[in-house]
């Protein structure tokens, strides 16, 4: 397995692409690819339908996969603002790749009724999911997902891609780059599409490992939702939601008041039978309201039973800290065991506009992971990534996938 990135800031697309398939060929040597990822950003709006048939013309082998960007990053170089062209190419012995496209009428299909059900309804499920990527039954595939925001199910598609592939990885980010409905575009080979989902999925001699940074630490202490209608939390531990936030904020400290003003979330626990929680046990959501005359809150979440939750604070420190522990923890355990290459599909809220300068997260992952490591992804409007073993759609995230050969071929 080896594999290549990319990235070019020329306002010329056949500039950027040259410069591209010579910055791959060079790092690939002889080896040519049977994979390339592409994302591109506003400048090359114009041509951007002109990328899936221009890469495979200059990589004849290659799956081509990858979508509009509002931001490119590669190696260490993240462009926010601007022309921006990144490539990620790879050389796969032993892995089965598949790109495929699902327009926005079959993944409504897909999706229409697919809660709790049966091992037969499963099954069907599965066998559907199956058809539409145009794969056969085997293992549990790994999924990038590139979806056109305007035009997808949302977060139902990756409930149902759970339940069909209970053992996968889903991972990716939602298109960038266009304002309206129709404005972005996805790549798949050698076609372009401007609704529904694109992506791609692997199998066979990898090693799959995710992080997922969603920027914020708890605060207070863990609360049992003791009284909700739906997604409406009306007590906390037995008494109002409202007076609980309100207890919350006479416990902060001054700067964290005036960031809970801003930037004040909650989180779900993903393992609610734990006495003591840490910082990457909780689903991360934004409260959508409060309501003082009745004492509740609105959670943009869907919830079950009497959950446990606590809230959280959002800001550049913490976002820089999650990601260098969850980094340094990953090379703790895999020791000398590094990726082959990194994914990273991060939040437009995130760069810059977090931390005040661009380049961040990459060099995070870079310094952790390895000075060389090739690297590519893009900035998304809305993050895909596990959180205990179920797919979630984020904000303000850094979703990160990390590969490498399960063996050496």
């Amino acid at each position: 397995m080896r594999w290549a990135a990319s990235i070019d800031n020329s306002p010329t697309l056949e500039v950027a692409l040259a410069r591209g398939e010579e910055s791959l060929s060079e790092q690939l040597g002889d080896q040519r690819p049977d994979l390339v990822l592409a994302f591109a950003t506003r400048d090359h709006q114009a041509r951007w339908h002109e990328i899936p048939e221009a890469l495979r013309q200059r990589f004849p082998d290659a799956a081509v996969v990858g979508c509009s960007a509002g931001g490119v990053l590669a190696n260490g170089t993240e462009l926010e603002d601007g022309p921006g062209l990144a490539l990620c190419a790879a050389r796969l012995p032993g892995v089965e790749r598949t790109p495929f496209h699902i327009d926005a009428e079959a993944l409504e299909a897909l999706v229409g009724g697919s809660g709790d059900s049966g091992e037969s309804e499963r099954d069907d499920l599965r066998a559907r999911w199956l058809a539409a990527i145009g794969i056969a039954e085997g293992p549990d595939p790994l999924l990038m997902l590139f979806p056109d925001p305007f035009s997808w199910p949302g977060p139902e598609v990756l409930g149902s891609l759970d339940r069909a592939f209970p053992q996968g990885t889903v991972v990716g980010g939602l298109a960038s780059g266009g304002a309206r409905p129709g404005e972005h575009r996805l790549f798949c080979d050698r076609s372009t599409h401007h609704r529904g989902m694109v992506g791609l999925a692997l199998r066979g001699n990898l090693e799959v490992e995710t992080i997922v940074a969603q920027g914020c630490r708890p605060v207070g202490a863990p609360m049992f939702v003791t009284r909700r209608q739906a997604n409406i939390v009306y007590e906390l531990d037995g008494r109002p939601a409202v007076e609980a936030l309100q207890q919350l904020f006479t416990t902060l400290e001054p700067d964290d008041r005036a960031r809970a003003r801003t930037s004040l979330l909650i989180g779900l626990s993903m393992h609610p039978q734990l006495e003591v929680h840490d910082q990457g046990d909780f689903l991360v959501r934004n409260l959508i309201g409060v309501d003082p005359s009745s004492g509740a809150v609105g959670i943009a979440a869907e919830l079950h039973g009497h959950p446990v939750v606590q809230f959280h604070l959002r800001d550049a420190q913490t976002a820089a800290s999650e990601l260098h522990d969850l980094a340094a923890e990953h090379q703790r355990i895999h020791g000398e065991r590094a990726p082959a290459v990194a994914l990273l599909f991060s939040c437009l809220g995130r760069g810059e506009h977090l931390y005040g300068r661009t380049g961040h997260d990459s060099e995070v992952l870079r310094e952790h992971l390895g000075a060389t490591l090739p690297l590519a992804g893009f900035f998304c409007n809305g993050e895909i990534g596990p959180i205990a073993g179920r797919t979630f759609m984020h904000g303000y995230t850094s979703s990160i996938l990390l590969l490498r050969p399960a063996t050496m071929v």
